[in-house]
């Protein structure tokens, strides 16, 4: 047996929902040190670009923060010092760049600035293929919603068959959770800020290196790395992280609602859907598992807990926090990964989707026409008055189970209704009600 060689590196061995996903990459710690030296270096050129650094300083210090210049593992080792890996970085990164430029490396800055800023690099550049996997997965949808627009099938409610519907309709209210999750991504994505105000939040220390209105140095920061410009410092008003993580855990819940309903459906006594390519099992042969949706179903269950200590961290003591701040790094990471994950898995699952109208159709029957009795009640009521109406669906219910007949072949014996279209009234597939048209306009929506 090879032992492992990857330094205790996290490849994802317990995640496969993750694993291997864009996400995977742009939150490894290798992304973490590429957005840090960015945010570093970034900062030495807003200052350049006002006027407070040389020129040369910001392509010194550009050319320094060079991820291959820097070992991970010592940075890490070296964080518990301080508490934070920006403070053996700025260290490191202020070496690299020599004597005559070394001073402009972080000046002015916080660790916390940098790892704010940092973090926010790394959301933004994971956000980006989670935005291209919701719209991969809501095209899919879109595909499956007009292809099926009135294909019937049995609605549940409460696990038991309610009244039919139309996987259509089914596909469009998925696709509707995937619109509404890239939606509120990309809003939050678009608002994601840079940090950048000093040791307490005041900005204090760039007026004292010269700059005559430091207030325009976080606009000038934004401007480098392509994120938004604060209306405040936020060290301690975390609204930034706590917009992400209920973004993220909103697109986990509404991949979730599809994973379970295809999860459901694909049970082998329904067989109503199932997966493009299903996963094998290591004992039986046979199974081609759901293996999308069993990793998005899993990605839902935790993402809520992932964002609940996010939420935690709003409380944040006085200009800087001792503990709410630190609790947050692992937890985003965890909800980035997942939900990245989730997403790409999503994608797949929609596009490989396959339906069995069939086997709906089949299980529209399984009542013995049952599936149609609360439109029975409200046609009959006219023709035998509600009372009668209503007390001869429920005995002719009771019928239905215990004689294992139709409901169709029931009311067929029923004098007073000779001149009733009974075919019409119990076919299940004629009383879909307005999902064809409510399918239409959700499919209107971009």
């Amino acid at each position: 047996m090879t032992p492992a060689t990857d330094g205790g590196g996290d490849a994802g061995l317990l995640g496969p929902g993750w694993s291997g996903s864009a996400a995977a990459t742009a939150t490894s710690d290798g992304a973490y040190l590429r957005a840090l030296l960015d945010a570093e270096a970034a900062l030495t050129r807003a200052q350049a670009a006002l006027g407070l650094a040389p020129e040369a300083a910001a392509t010194a210090v550009g050319e320094a923060a060079d991820p291959g210049r820097f070992d991970v593992g010592a940075l890490a080792e070296r964080a518990r010092a301080g508490g934070n890996p920006v403070i053996p970085l700025v260290a490191d990164l202020t070496k690299a760049v020599g004597a005559e430029y070394g001073p402009y490396v972080h000046r002015g800055a916080t660790s916390q600035d940098i790892m704010d800023t940092a973090t926010m690099l790394v959301a933004a550049r994971t956000v980006d293929p989670v935005l291209a996997d919701l719209d991969r997965a809501g095209r899919a949808l879109a595909r499956l919603a007009a292809e099926h627009r009135d294909t019937p099938m049995p609605g549940r409610t409460l696990t038991q068959h309610a009244v039919p519907t139309t996987f259509g309709l089914k596909a469009a209210g998925w696709r509707s959770l995937v619109l509404d999750a890239r939606d509120r991504t990309a809003r939050v994505h678009a608002s994601l800020p840079v940090q950048l105000a000093g040791a307490a939040g005041t900005l204090a220390a760039f007026g004292a290196y010269g700059a005559t209105d430091p207030t325009a140095l976080p606009e000038a920061y934004a401007r480098e790395l392509g994120l938004a410009a604060p209306l405040l410092p936020w060290h301690t008003l975390r609204t930034p992280v706590a917009d992400l993580a209920g973004c993220l855990a909103f697109t986990a819940g509404a991949l979730g609602k599809v994973a379970v309903d295809v999860l459901t459906l694909s049970r082998t006594e329904i067989g109503e859907v199932a997966e493009g390519s299903g996963g094998g099992s290591s004992a039986m042969p046979h199974k081609a598992n759901p293996v999308r949706s069993t990793l998005v179903a899993a990605a839902a269950r935790r993402a809520p807990q992932l964002a609940a200590v996010l939420y935690g961290s709003l409380v944040a003591e006085d200009e800087r926090p001792a503990g709410a701040w630190h609790a947050e790094w692992e937890p985003l990471r965890d909800l980035l990964r997942t939900v990245g994950g989730a997403a790409r898995d999503a994608a797949e699952l929609a596009e490989g989707l396959r339906v069995r109208p069939e086997a709906m159709r089949r299980h529209l029957g399984l009542t013995g026409g049952l599936i149609v009795s609360e439109r029975l009640s409200a046609e009959l009521a006219p023709v035998l008055g509600r009372a009668r109406a209503k007390e001869l669906l429920t005995e002719l219910a009771r019928r239905t189970h215990s004689e294992h007949r139709t409901l169709r072949e029931l009311l067929a014996e029923e004098p007073g209704l000779k001149d009733v279209d009974l075919d019409d009234l119990t076919d299940p597939a004629r009383y879909t009600g307005s999902a064809g048209a409510l399918t239409d306009r959700a499919l209107e929506r971009r």
